[in-house]
């Protein structure tokens, strides 16, 4: 036995301490780890204890990492690691929300990583939700009843308002969802859309009997270029005669052709009136010279008598 006061009997029970610090903390974490550990091993997970308690100190919830972990694996996506879970933990992510939205797409034989997952729940969006909409395609009412238009408006080419309103169904494209445009893109591009095409039409009867050209017209031009969804089909659920719109520019028109007309008779009897009133004004000032010369006979001949150049007889 060696000597405990000696440097190397020290060294032994400074072991012997560790170790026993060690077997102590162990002892104290057991309880709180062992059911997940022991979740963990028997499900594949893969997660060793130690790592467990290292989890708690660095301030990640073990519960949900075992919980995503144990769904990965049992969903057979063995490129779902503990390391990349904790990271999007870390990061602010919903690493269940990520997972299910992984499995819920390798059951649907989408193509969809870890990495474009765990990015579009980072940049806000609701991954499981994108997943869902890409297997089960949503419908989008257009215009948006909800933002107050009812009705997409639209006047052919002979005048007649067409009032119309259309069903969008879409999917979403997983590849483009972060940085893509949203659902109110898609719906004013197909508004807009839908009002050019029924506008470009020579006569509204053509579209009242054929309202699906003007959807597959629609639907070739691309519209969900650029954004989060991909349109599957565009139905008019509903179109309706308006005003005749062309009947009442050409009333507008005639009514203002009227005013403007009427404006131009008064400016003319106006200048009339004036151009009277300046003759009446020019006959007064001839008279008025006229009577001045008048007067001034008499002077003259006083003047004449008086040189002697006038006689009388």
């Amino acid at each position: 036995m060696p000597d405990l006061s000696s440097p190397q009997g020290i060294a032994i029970l400074a072991l012997l301490a560790v170790l026993g610090l060690v077997g102590l903390v162990f002892l104290a974490l057991l309880p709180k780890y062992f059911k997940l550990w022991l979740r963990a091993w028997v499900t594949r997970a893969k997660i060793g204890l130690v790592r467990l308690f290292l989890m708690s100190l660095r301030k990640i919830n073990p519960n949900v990492i075992v919980d995503s972990k144990v769904m990965a694996v049992q969903a057979g996506l063995p490129d779902v690691t503990t390391a990349n879970l904790e990271a999007h933990y870390l990061a602010g992510g919903n690493v269940l929300r990520v997972v299910r939205a992984l499995i819920a797409a390798h059951r649907a034989n989408i193509s969809l990583n870890w990495d474009t997952a765990a990015a579009i729940d980072l940049a806000g969006r609701n991954v499981l939700d994108a997943v869902q909409t890409s297997v089960d395609p949503k419908v989008i009412d257009c215009p948006d009843p909800r933002r107050g238009r009812q009705t997409l408006d639209g006047v052919a080419k002979d005048g007649i308002q067409l009032k119309a309103r259309a069903r969008v169904t879409v999917r979403t494209n997983l590849d483009q969802l972060v940085g893509g445009a949203t659902e109110e893109t898609v719906i004013a591009r197909v508004g807009e859309g839908i009002v050019s095409a029924i506008g470009s039409s020579d006569n509204h009867k053509q579209v009242l009997e054929k309202p699906m050209k003007i959807a597959q017209a629609v639907l070739d031009k691309g519209l969900d270029s650029q954004t989060a969804f991909e349109i599957v089909s565009i139905d008019i659920a509903d179109i309706d005669v308006g005003e005749n719109v062309g009947a009442r520019l050409q009333a507008d028109q005639a009514e203002a052709d009227m005013r403007v007309a009427n404006a131009r008779a008064e400016e003319r009897r106006a200048q009339a009136v004036a151009q009277e009133q300046e003759m009446k004004a020019l006959t007064e000032e001839n008279r008025a010279a006229v009577v001045l010369a008048e007067a001034g006979v008499p002077k003259a001949m006083s003047q004449a008598f008086r040189d002697g150049s006038l006689r009388t007889s």
